[in-house]
């Protein structure tokens, strides 16, 4: 046993001037909140080292209570700490402090500046808690007590969790669960990553515990009412070294003991040593779709695919092309979202993309030995949001031998479509534009896409009379929206009021389409930013009268992903069609060409989808 004492007078005249505290233990600083009770107060207090990092280290209690909600273990920060080591029980003082780096962050509590720390005794065995076994499970379908109307309740930011402190709930809701294990050393067993690491690779990942939403990768896929709580992220780990960035969904890990932490407003695991991957999932990449019936009005082929910021200098210009050629089997129709001009983020008022287009049609005709033709509208100068000079926009690749537009008459970046009752008995509605932009005057679309309307007949002289429309959109972002373990309550869904109204036009649009013929053959598709359960996208049903395709076609719940964002697998893009091609057994598949593979492999952040639909 040796003992010694460091007086640390860093921050010596605030401690001087708090309040000070009797003796406490460490569960009463923590207390059953979020917040700390003895918040700006000296405390003095012993414990056990159970890790060590740069700036501080962690202490565990060495007599626990019995209140779930009251973390045993609490993080002192501070600097030249001493030589001291994992395994010492050591006392001190020091001043608690609520910390966050964020306004939209939670606080993390600490004790600050910490002084007169005695080591006690040395070489004492250090214990790591396993979640899920001495631990209860994590909840797995909500986050927090204060988020009424639910995660994605509107209007966002009804509450802070550091303006109401609620009690903490452990057992039901998720956040909860993670802060009241704030501080302690565990290990969770068998992990599996659910996401792909992000640039600095932090990983989320899920152990042994009860979880919903599992897809067939491995994944936790976002449905209504549950964004899977149960799911934690691994960060940078403590000895120095660093997790690998090439990880990919559903890669098996070896056992992982750390520090529960918060910062970048997540709860998080910093482990001791880095992430290893023990097993890659199988196969890499999923197999190609192929349809045996293809090119008619009964079996229509649709894909609809976000190819990120493309232009004729991207890099994996091939690869997007062997996804749409091969993956996809050159759909008749595809949705293009983020085209950009020919000279990309050069922002020089260049607002064509023939070039870009034509390096696509190009790169495809190499795997297919025919060419796509293709419509867009450019827009007006850095109008339609995206990176300055780049001018994404929505466009269509078509199969010329299969379809044409109807009565072709382009309008302008400033023309408005309008939907015409058909002039002809018993002919159907037709555009006074085609194709054209729906009201693309409207405030809702300032610094954003405008959908792009078309209609469309076939070559076939037996589909003659089955034409279609379609409306290709890509909604405002969600840039800028706070994270689901954040302090606002809901938590803030950047611009979902935005997309609500970019919803209604749009859904107005359609449902004058189908005011003129209940039975005409509508397909919206693209990048809608947005969850189909959120506000935006039900309004878009209620109002167009549209149906998901996703529910029309069956696709599991969990199998409906196109994106990851931090702990979910998620649907950004969707497909909706008209109840007359709902009725009619449509098929969609959404083919994860992207979302399977590390950070570094995926040539978009989005995966691509494909339908067969009959539109007669």
């Amino acid at each position: 046993m040796r003992t010694a004492v460091y007086s640390l007078r860093s921050g010596a005249v605030a401690l001087l001037l708090a309040p000070v505290a009797l003796a406490q233990s460490i569960a009463e600083i923590n207390g059953p909140k979020f917040l700390s009770p003895y918040n700006g107060q000296i405390v003095n207090v012993s414990g056990l080292v159970t890790a060590r990092h740069d700036n501080g280290f962690w202490i565990r209690s060495l007599e626990p209570d019995d209140d779930p909600r009251t973390s045993e273990s609490i993080y002192v920060y501070g600097s030249n700490l001493g030589n001291f080591t994992t395994g010492d029980i050591v006392s001190l003082s020091g001043s608690v402090q609520e910390y966050h780096s964020n306004k939209d962050y939670n606080y993390l509590a600490e004790i600050s500046s910490p002084r007169d720390i005695t080591i006690v005794s040395s070489g004492n065995p250090v214990t790591a808690l396993e979640i899920g076994k001495d631990t209860a499970n994590p909840p797995t379908e909500n986050f927090s007590s204060l988020d009424f109307g639910g995660l994605f309740g509107v209007p966002n930011d009804v509450n802070r969790v550091s303006g109401v402190d609620p009690e903490l709930q452990p057992d039901k809701f998720g956040i909860d669960f993670w802060e009241s294990l704030l501080g302690e050393l565990v290990t969770i067993k068998n992990p599996r990553a659910i996401a792909k690491p992000n640039r600095y690779g932090d990983t989320w990942v899920v152990g042994e515990w009860p979880v919903t939403g599992l897809n067939k990768r491995g994944g936790l896929t976002m449905r209504s009412g549950d964004a899977n709580p149960e799911a934690i992220i691994i960060g940078a780990p403590l000895d120095g070294t660093s997790n690998p960035k090439d990880g990919r969904l559903g890669d098996e890990l070896e056992d992982i003991t750390g520090v529960i932490y918060q910062a970048f407003g997540f709860y998080r695991i910093l482990p001791a040593t880095a992430l290893v991957v023990k097993k890659k999932p199988s196969p890499e990449l999923p197999k190609p779709e192929k349809f045996l019936l293809k090119g008619t009005c009964a079996a229509l082929t649709v894909g609809s695919y976000n190819i990120e910021n493309f232009y004729p200098g991207s890099p994996e210009i091939e690869g997007r092309a062997e996804h749409i050629a091969r993956y996809l089997d050159a759909p008749d129709l595809v949705f293009l979202q983020e085209v950009q001009d020919n000279n990309g983020q050069t922002n020089d008022g260049v607002v064509s993309a023939d070039e870009s287009h034509k390096a696509l049609i190009d790169a495809v005709a190499q795997l297919t030995g025919w060419r796509y033709d293709f419509i867009d509208i450019a827009p007006e100068n850095n109008k339609d949001g995206g990176a300055p000079g780049g001018n994404i926009r929505s466009s269509y690749l078509y199969n010329p031998s299969v379809l044409r537009l109807k009565n072709a008459n382009p309008g302008s970046a400033t023309d408005a479509v309008q939907v015409q009752k058909g002039s002809k008995l018993f002919s159907g509605p037709t555009l006074n534009f085609n194709p054209g932009l729906i009201d693309p005057g409207n405030s809702a679309w300032d610094n954003s896409r405008k959908p792009i309307v078309a209609h469309w007949e076939f070559k076939n002289l037996f589909c003659r009379l089955a034409d279609f429309f379609t409306v290709n959109v890509h909604f405002g972002s969600k840039g800028g929206s706070t994270t689901l373990h954040g302090d606002a309550r809901p938590p803030v869904n950047k611009g979902v009021e935005k997309r609500t109204a970019q919803a209604n036009i749009t859904a107005n649009f359609i449902s004058e389409i189908l005011k003129y013929d209940r039975n005409a053959a509508v397909i919206a598709a693209g990048d809608f930013n947005e969850f189909a359960f959120v506000q935006p996208l039900e309004v878009f049903t209620e109002t167009s009268g549209m149906v998901d395709l996703d529910v029309a076609a069956r696709v599991p719940e969990a199998e409906r992903y196109t994106y990851i964002y931090d702990s979910n697998c998620q649907q950004l893009d969707h497909m909706y069609v008209s109840p007359k091609i709902a009725r009619r057994l449509p098929r969609l598949e959404h083919v994860h060409v992207n979302t399977w593979l590390s950070y570094d492999d995926q040539v978009s952040d989005h995966d691509p989808s494909v339908a067969r639909l009959n539109v007669i």
